[in-house]
C-alpha cells in the first residue's frame, strides 16, 4: 500500500542570522544556502525515510529549481510520476530566515503549486485505489484540498491534514479528516483556544473533535503533543535534544505520524515515533536536510527507553 502526499514543492532559500529583524531593520548574515523544501514534497520524504512507500503529487515549474525538486525526491525513494511541470509558473520558493537560537520566519511564494488543480485530482484519484492513507497541508489550493479528503474519505482511505499554512477551513472538511496534526498557534486560530495547558490542549482536541475529526494531535514544540481522539486524551513527551533550527520539525512529525499508521502501528506507538522524528528534525539545519531516517529514530527511542530504565514511560 502507498502513502499518497498532494502538496507543494518549493526551493527554500535560507539565510541565518543572530537573530529575527525587526520590521524595517537590515541584519547581517552569518549563512546562506538552498535546499528542498515545501511541506507536500518535505512530508513525502520525512515520510519515506521511515520507510515508507509514498507517491507524491504536485507541480513545479520548467525551471532549474524544478529539475533539482523532483530530482532530490527521486533520490529519497518518492514516486514523483505524480508531479507535473507546468511552464507558465515559476518554482515555488520560501525565504527563510534563521537565528542563532533556532526560531525561524518564513515567507513562501507558491508559485506552480499555486495552478494545482484538476489534473493533479486526477493523479491523486489513480493513485487512492491502492493507498494506505492520504497526507495533506494547505500550500495548494483550499479547494483542491478539500475536493481530494472528500475523494479519499470515499474510497475508505483515512486522511491525515496538517492545516499548515494555517487559513479558514470549509465546514464540510473536518468530517472527512481521520487525523489533524496543527501546531499551538494553528490550534488557536482554527478553534479560538490557545493550548497552554494539557486542559485546553483537551478542549482545543474535543473543539475539533465535535466538528467530526477522529484523532487530534497537536504539536507542542519540546514538549511533544497531546492527542485527544478515540484512545483517549494524553501527552506524548518529545525526547530532549539540542535544537539548532525549527524548520522541518511539524512536518518530520507528520511524515512520521503517516508513515508509522500507514505500517499499521497504533496510536502510541506512532505518536511516540513522530515525537522522536520531530525533535530529532531540529538537531540539523534546513528542512528535507534534517529530515530523520528510521534508524535514526530507532535508536533515539532506543536510548530514550534505556534512560528512563524498564517500563520506563514514554507517554505522559
Amino acid at each position: 500500500m502507498t502513502l499518497v502526499v498532494l502538496g507543494s514543492i518549493n526551493i527554500d532559500i535560507v539565510v541565518e542570522a543572530p537573530r529575527l529583524p525587526l520590521s524595517g531593520e537590515t541584519l547581517r548574515g552569518t549563512h546562506f544556502h538552498t535546499a528542498p523544501g515545501g511541506k507536500g514534497a518535505n512530508q513525502a520524504v520525512a515520510a519515506a525515510r521511515q520507510g515508507a512507500s509514498v507517491a507524491l503529487v504536485g507541480c513545479v515549474g520548467d525551471d532549474d529549481f524544478g529539475s533539482r525538486l523532483v530530482q532530490s525526491l527521486r533520490d529519497d525513494g518518492v514516486d514523483v510520476t505524480g508531479v507535473a511541470t507546468d511552464p507558465g509558473a515559476p518554482t515555488g520558493v520560501a525565504s527563510i530566515v534563521v537565528s542563532a537560537a533556532g526560531d525561524n520566519s518564513i515567507v513562501t511564494v507558491g508559485g506552480a503549486n499555486h495552478r494545482i488543480g484538476r489534473s493533479e485530482l486526477h493523479r491523486v484519484d489513480e493513485r487512492l485505489e491502492h493507498a494506505s492513507m492520504l497526507l495533506v497541508q494547505l500550500e495548494v489550493p483550499m479547494d483542491v484540498v478539500a475536493a481530494a479528503v472528500r475523494r479519499a474519505r470515499a474510497r475508505g482511505v483515512g486522511v491525515l491534514l496538517d492545516p499548515a499554512p494555517v487559513a479558514p477551513l470549509p465546514d464540510t472538511l473536518y468530517a472527512d479528516v481521520e487525523w489533524m496534526t496543527p501546531n499551538a498557534v494553528e490550534t488557536e486560530l482554527i478553534t479560538g483556544i490557545a493550548p497552554l495547558g494539557e486542559r485546553d490542549a483537551r478542549r482545543a482536541g474535543e473543539w475539533l473533535r465535535e466538528r467530526g475529526v477522529e484523532h487530534v494531535a497537536i504539536t507542542l514544540g519540546a514538549e511533544g503533543c497531546f492527542y485527544t481522539g478515540a484512545e483517549g486524551s494524553f501527552r506524548v513527551d518529545a525526547p530532549t535534544v539540542d535544537a539548532i533550527d525549527t524548520v522541518g520539525a511539524g512536518d518530520a512529525f507528520a511524515g512520521a505520524l503517516a508513515a508509522a499508521l500507514s505500517a499499521g502501528a497504533d496510536v502510541g506507538s506512532a505518536l511516540e515515533r513522530a515525537a522522536a522524528a520531530g525533535a530529532l528534525a531540529t538537531t540539523k539545519r534546513g528542512a528535507q536536510p534534517s529530515l530523520p531516517t528510521a534508524r535514526e529514530v530507532d535508536q533515539l527511542l532506543r536510548s530514550r527507553k534505556q534512560r528512563a530504565g524498564p517500563g520506563g514511560p514514554a507517554l505522559a
